[in-house]
């Protein structure tokens, strides 16, 4: 879904079809899945991704499909990525925003709310190789504390860890947002 700059539905455009140099703001999502001991699920995007190939980033991002609510596109996508069906999802920044160039060009640029979702102990993860070449599970603290310079996280998610570690150390606890700061265009 395009977005215009306030966060309200400007129109939809195929995906293949937005992003480039020039992407539009548009709605996507971001998700980090926890399990019970507080690690996090790390992933790495795969190397045939039309954007940000192979780079280490969270666990699963997406877009929603026209009037599909934001809940259900996270749901949809764990399960599609990952093989995961949370215990629990929780949105934590309704606000997050960003805009991201790529070493050839292309541009991300989105609105793009980010949620905890929580597993059992020894959930079983089933990596989909044309959306996640490899997935790990690591303490929040050491992944929050110690950036791998040989191996940068996506730009996206380098922000969003900032924002989300001055919310408390155990991930957790962290507060949920408040659905009423989700932009217009992910409340249909």
């Amino acid at each position: 879904m395009l977005c215009a700059p306030d966060g309200s539905a400007a129109g939809t455009a195929p995906k293949s079809t937005v992003h480039h140099r020039g992407t539009p703001l548009h709605l996507a999502f971001s998700c980090y899945v926890f399990d019970p001991a507080g690690r996090v699920l790390v992933t790495r995007r795969a190397y045939g991704k039309q954007t940000f190939p192979g780079v280490r980033t969270n666990s699963c991002c997406g877009h929603p499909s026209p009037g599909e609510p934001m809940r259900i596109a996270v749901l949809r996508r764990l399960q599609h990525e990952l093989g995961i069906n949370p215990s629990a999802l929780d949105l934590i920044l309704p606000s997050f925003r960003y805009r991201a160039t790529a070493a050839d060009g292309t541009v991300e640029n989105e609105l793009c709310p980010v949620y905890r979702a929580t597993t059992i102990t020894g959930a079983t993860v089933t990596a989909h190789p044309p959306e996640v070449y490899e997935a790990w599970w690591v303490p929040w603290a050491q992944f929050a504390a110690r950036p791998d310079p040989g191996d940068p996280l996506s730009s996206w998610c380098a922000q969003q860890v900032e924002q989300l570690s001055a919310l408390g150390p155990d991930p957790l606890a962290w507060p949920a947002g408040d659905v009423a700061c989700l932009p217009a265009a992910a409340t249909p």
